[in-house]
Formats: structure tokens, C-alpha cells, sequence
């Protein structure tokens, strides 16, 4: 899950001169409620993105989480 400071941390990343490019595009999204067909239509258009993201999260979140028994393939 994408939370604030994630975002945070990622817009002191962008370079000055996108910054009030960046703030259009947060007053666009304050002004939108979730019923709003722009915001669905956003969120039909990057459904892949998301759960390529969603994706890399799980595998973040856990990794290594079978060290103490790892997996074995028994061969016949």
C-alpha cells in the first residue's frame, strides 16, 4: 500500500522545475471525489501499474521470510 510518506519521500525527489506542475496535479486530486469518473478513469488506466507495484511490495515484504526452513524440492 502506497501511504503519504512513501509519496512524500518521492516528491522531494522531483526537481524544482516540476514542482508546480506537481502541486496542479495534487489541487486536481483534492478537487476529485472517488465516485468522480476522472479518478475512475485514472485508476482503470494504471490497474496494471498498481498491481505491478502491489506486486513488488509482497515480494519486499517477504522476502527472506523462509530462511529459518527453507524450501526443498524432493526429486523422485
Amino acid at each position: 500500500m502506497i501511504t503519504k510518506e512513501t509519496i512524500k519521500s518521492e516528491v522531494e525527489k522531483v526537481k524544482d522545475d516540476y514542482l508546480e506542475v506537481l502541486y496542479k496535479i495534487v489541487k486536481i486530486f483534492e478537487q476529485a471525489s472517488a465516485g468522480d469518473s476522472f479518478v475512475r478513469d485514472i485508476r482503470a488506466k494504471n490497474a496494471d501499474k498498481l498491481d505491478e507495484v502491489n506486486w513488488q511490495v509482497f515480494i519486499q515484504k517477504t522476502y527472506g521470510s523462509f530462511s529459518d526452513s527453507p524450501i526443498v524440492r524432493h526429486c523422485k
